[in-house]
Parts: C-alpha cells; structure tokens; sequence
C-alpha cells in the first residue's frame, strides 16, 4: 500500500472514530489509540508533504487570520417569529389552520393534509450556516443578516462533531445548525483560565468569531443540526426525512425532537421542555415548532420576515443582570467559609432573586469581582438551585472592593487556604460547624432522629451544652423539659427518635459521622465490603482504592478522619452510650432470573409510589445495575413525569422506555412474590 493510500485509510478511520465519540457519544477505542493513528498519518503527510482535504489534522490551521470576508448564502437564512406566551402560540396556530383551510379550498384536486408538528430546542448560541459541495466542507458563515454573513470556516473547522466531509455527494447543499459551548466544557474551562468566560453563549460566539482558530479549539466546542436550507440535488417530504438526511450524513443531530399530530400535544411538550431545561448541559432560550410537511411550508411560504410555517417559544430568561450589594461569609459543618451574595431584587424565570451563590473565594478573584460591590453583574439562575453570579458586566474596576476574611466570622479563629477554599480550624468551639454536623448526624439519610431540626440543634448547643453528636446519647428528661417550646410530649419524642436511632445500620452511621468527600454510596461500599466499624476505621488507603467509585482522594480523607483522636473518642463514646452501628445483613443470592436481572437501567423524571431510592434499592435486589446517564449500553429507561433529555436521548438511540409506573412497579412486585 503506497503512502497515498495508507493516508486515505488512516483519513477514514479517523474520522468515523471522531463521529462515533463527538456525535454519538460512543467511542470505539480509547485515547490513546486514537492519538497513535493520528501521529500516523502526520508522519505520513509529512512524508507526503500534504494532507487530504478531510483529514483531521486540517480542523486547527497554524495561522492567525487577517479578518473576516463577507459570505453571501445560497438560500436565505430566516428569523423565526416569537410567541411570548400559549396565546400568542395559538393564534400563531390558527392562523396556519385558516390558510391551509383557504389553499384547499381553493385546491380540492391536491390538497394540503392536515398538519403535524415538530417541536425542537431553540439552541443559545451562535448560528452556523455551513456549505459542502461534493461532499466536501468547503465553507463555513454566521447568520449575519441573513442574507450575507461571515466566512468563519477555519473556527468551525476545530468544531470535531462537524463533518468535514459527508456520504452526500451529489452536488451542493447548505445545513444550518448552531454552535454551542456545554456547560460542563465551560465550567472546566473555567477552573484553570486566565480570563474565566461569563457564560457560554458568549464562549461559543466569541470563539467562533477569534481569528486565532487555536484559541477557538481551546473552548472545544460542539453544534447541534437541524435544517438543510439549499440542495441543488435533494428534497424532502417532510421534517422527519430531512432529520433522517442529516443523521445519515454524521451531522450531529439533537436528540430532543418530538412529532405531534395534535397541537394539544405541541403544548404539553413546552411544558416539559421548560421543567426540564436546567437539565440539560447546554444553553436554550425556547422551543421551536414547525410544520413538518415540506409542501405545506411551500404553500404557506414566508411574510417579509419570518415564515409562516414556524413559531419560536421563548421561555422566562434564565439569566440576567442585576447589581451586586453585599458579600456574607456562612461556615459549614467541614469548617469550610462559602461566601453569599446579596444582590438587588430581580425577576428571574418567574422568581424573585435576592441572594445569590459565590463558590469560593478564590472564584471572587477569577470572575473579575474583586472590585464589584455596587456594580452589575451577569446572574444565571437554574430551577431551584440557588442563583450563582457568573461574572461582572464590565471589566472596569468600578466597584467597592470585596474583603475576603482573614479570620472566621463566626468565633474569630484565624482562616486557612487549601486550594481554592478556606478553613476554619475551630471545630470544637465554632457554633456553626457543631450545630451544622449535629443537624447532619440526625438527619434522615443519617441515623434519622425524626422531629430533629437546625433549630432544635441551635436551641441543644445554647442551652444543654450539646457540642458534639455523641452528646444527643446523653440527654435526659429533666434537660429537654426546662427548654422552651418542649414540653412532656415533645421531649419524650425526641428521647425515643434518639433511643431508636442507636439501631440505625453501619452505612447509614458512617454518613452521619460526615466523613469528608464521602456520600451516601461511598459509605455503603465501605459498610458491605468492611461490615464492621472497626475494620473501616484501620483500614489502609490502599485498601480503600481497591473498591468501587473511591479514588486516592477519599481513600485519604477516610483514613485521615480516622485517624483523629477526637473523631475515635467520639466514636468510642457513642458506642459506649449504646449505638450499635450494624452490620448490614447478609445479602441474598443475586437474582438472575428476573425481568430486570442483568439490565443496565436509568431513572428519570418524577416518580410517585416509589422514592428515587426505594426504587433503586428494589431494581439492585432483581439484579439490575441503575446508572445515572444514558448510553449505548443502557437496556432500559424508567420514566416518570416530566422525564426530560435522558428520556429523548433514550428515544433517539432506540433503548426500551417503560413510562408506566403501574407496570413496572408491577413487575417489581411480580418479580419479588
């Protein structure tokens, strides 16, 4: 095989492996395979002394550009009309329902059927109009106005879900798609950047628009397809063929895209969308609803505009700006000194935001917020997480400077840095981490003292000296009766909930102890694989590695809290006060005949008769292994109300969905008589 071939080979190979991993999400060889066919071929190219116009290696040239040149697109790129609420989406729909009504009768020999739906994400960020004549990407534009735009081919190119090349090859065809930076990229992006990016519509546009194509490679960005707006050679029937055309052609295609024969049907999904767009790993603004039959489109055709076929819904924003006011510094139960933002009050996706989450403060000093009290900044807000500022509006130092504490502010202690947190160190004397591990012990996951809050921690540390939670064991009658709001009811309630809880379980007493770096499923682990308290509290990091899901850093945090003189006199204490810490029992013979035994399967969505927990806990029993994410190597999907992008992606790869939850709660029972 001469040089040129070897390269064709190795050309092909590549980039079905760049397919697979940035379009499906499904690799087929690992890294480092990868990386070792790819010095390959620049071996051979540079034996060669060039590349294939859709090798790999062409996606990041080596130079930086001079500027942009104008790009006239072959077809128009058109703005979508915006319906801010269900009744502008109804007029918008009887509208196309009285012209199809006029067109057929007018045409009663050929006329339009009745309309069907399409209902697509509105995508926040940057749209990209991309040419490929013979297969070849041979350009790649901004919307610009939507008759001319920018020629931004060597950014897209860095882009490694857009193909450079296609199986079409029968002429010249124009896809329209939008480029987006996830926010899981962004986030990680941001943890080691000079400059931190504000949000990710502007990293997604910013980068296309770098004439440096490296620093656009940098952001790794993705884009999602959804329309072929020119062929010289292709048409289609309807939607659902032109979306077959593009997954057939390795555009990246977005798995949450819904048909409707009804425009009822229409309506329900936005509300679903809305539900679930905190979800998702990207940014949406909306949806976007379409006439699926593309002869319908044609008859109905465009105003000066906007065409008539389709309607954009834009959901509440998101994100926004407000002005940052003042800074508070809490102490959680690890010690750790989390600043709190007070912003001025503004409405954001339907709620009213006055406090808004800082993670660290070192995060001040990357989100340029050094110097913002007073100033506005960019706030992002997501279902009902806490709002978190995402940086400031301007890069001015315009604002009165954020004091970052030296000392706690709770007891005074003085604060330590570990990376980008700090510490107070005070965990015998700082009220809030006791009264913060105390309400953690007692709390349901943990040994579930039931009628136990903050409140009655707070009210136990000022009045009884409870300072640790092996004092709970300690308590009598005559303490809790002289509190207020307790009277003989309540203080015997609480005496028997602690009485009770002495016989909580080994895994569920290691999560109430708060070990650092440790959930709930980590301390399972260690409970069923130790099953005795002792033997997890010598045991070694390399002991711990060995076990699933726990790496060197919570191997190490184990072994530290451990190995602390006061955590073992707690311990002991607690113990000798008659807390059992049980083994777990034995457990049963795995089933492996039963419907779920041996299926990989997720949850998502809301789940009625059963909790999150209950249901995974009973999946386990039957031999099933529940994940948290859908691939390729899911059997199947449970879901419940308002199931969102894991129940679409489910559907796109053709994984067996069970959305009744008398069925397969049936089928637990079933299977466990």
């Amino acid at each position: 095989m001469d040089v040129m071939q070897r390269m064709e080979r190795l050309v092909e190979q590549l980039n079905q492996y760049n397919y697979h991993y940035y379009t499906l999400d499904q690799p087929l060889i690992s890294d480092k395979e990868y990386d070792a066919l790819y010095d390959q071929l620049t071996a051979l190219e540079t034996e060669a002394g060039m590349a294939l116009p859709d090798s790999p290696t062409n996606r990041v040239g080596g130079e930086l550009l001079k500027g942009f040149k104008p790009h006239r697109h072959l077809s128009s790129l058109w703005s979508l009309d915006k319906a801010q609420n269900e009744e502008h989406l109804l007029n918008w729909n009887n509208r196309a329902l009285k012209l199809i009504a006029d067109y057929n009768s007018k045409n009663p020999d050929s006329p339009l059927p009745a309309p069907t739906y399409v209902v697509e994400l509105k995508f926040d960020g940057l749209t990209l109009n991309l040419t490929y004549s013979d297969g070849q990407l041979v350009q790649a534009a901004t919307r610009g106005n939507g008759t001319v735009g920018e020629g931004i081919l060597a950014q897209v190119k860095t882009i490694k879900s857009v193909p450079l090349s296609i199986p079409y090859r029968d002429g010249t065809i124009e896809v329209q798609g939008e480029g987006i930076m996830n926010l899981s990229v962004l986030a990680k992006y941001n943890e080691t950047a000079v400059e931190p990016l504000k949000n990710a519509r502007n990293a997604a546009a910013g980068a296309l628009r770098n004439l440096n194509p490296r620093t656009t490679a940098e952001r790794k960005l993705s884009a999602f397809f959804y329309n072929v707006g020119y062929s010289d050679g292709i048409s289609f029937a309807d939607h659902r063929e032109m979306m077959e055309f593009l997954k057939d052609n390795r555009f990246k295609v977005n798995p949450y895209v819904t048909y409707f024969d009804s425009f009822d049907g229409v309506m329900q999904e936005l509300h679903s969308i809305s539900d679930n767009r905190s979800s998702l790993d990207y940014l949406i603004d909306g949806a976007v609803i379409k006439i699926t039959d593309m002869r319908t489109r044609e008859v109905l055709g465009y105003t000066d505009k906007f065409p008539r076929w389709a309607v954009a819904f834009k959901f509440e924003a998101e994100e926004t700006t407000t002005v940052l006011e003042s800074v508070s510094w809490n102490v959680g139960r690890t010690g750790k000194i989390t600043p709190l933002a007070k912003v001025e009050a503004v409405e954001l996706a339907g709620v009213t935001v006055q406090n808004c989450t800082l993670n660290n403060a070192g995060d001040i000093e990357r989100k340029n917020l050094k110097f913002a009290l007073g100033s506005r900044v960019f706030i992002r807000r997501s279902n009902d997480v806490i709002p978190e500022i995402l940086g400031k509006v301007t890069d001015e130092q315009d604002g009165e400077e954020i004091i970052v504490p030296e000392h706690c502010p709770a007891c005074g202690f003085p604060l330590e840095q570990r990376g980008a947190h700090l510490f107070c160190n005070n965990r015998l004397e700082c009220k809030p981490q006791i009264v913060a591990r105390i309400t953690h012990f007692a709390s349901r996951d943990a040994m579930d003292i039931e009628t136990f809050s903050e409140k009655t921690a707070e009210q136990l540390y000022d009045e009884v000296n409870v300072h640790e939670p092996s004092d709970l064991y300690t308590l009598t009658y005559e303490d809790l009766i002289k509190l207020e709001r307790f009277g003989e009811k309540k203080a015997n309630n609480l005496l028997d909930a602690i009485e009770q809880s002495k016989g909580r379980d080994l895994a569920s007493f290691l999560f109430a102890l708060g070990i650092p770096n440790t959930g709930k499923s980590t301390t399972k682990v260690l409970a069923e694989h130790f099953r005795d308290l002792t033997a997890v509290m010598s045991a070694t990091e390399e002991e711990l590695t060995v076990l699933p899901d726990i790496g060197g850093i919570v191997a190490e945090s184990i072994v530290s809290f451990f190995a602390d003189p006061f955590m073992q006199a707690s311990i002991q204490k607690m113990l000798s006060l008659g807390v059992e810490a049980k083994a777990p029992e034995k457990s049963s013979a795995p089933v492996t005949d039963s419907f779920f035994s041996g299926k990989t399967v997720v949850l998502t969505g809301t789940l009625h008769r059963l909790s999150r927990d209950e249901a995974t806990e009973r999946l386990e029993a039957l031999g099933a292994k529940v994940t948290g994410s859908v691939s390729k190597k899911t059997d199947l999907v449970i879901a419940g109300e308002k199931a969102g992008s894991k129940l679409a992606k489910a559907r796109e790869l053709g994984i067996p969905v069970m959305e009744n939850e008398e069925e397969w709660i049936k089928l637990l029972d079933g299977e466990q008589n």
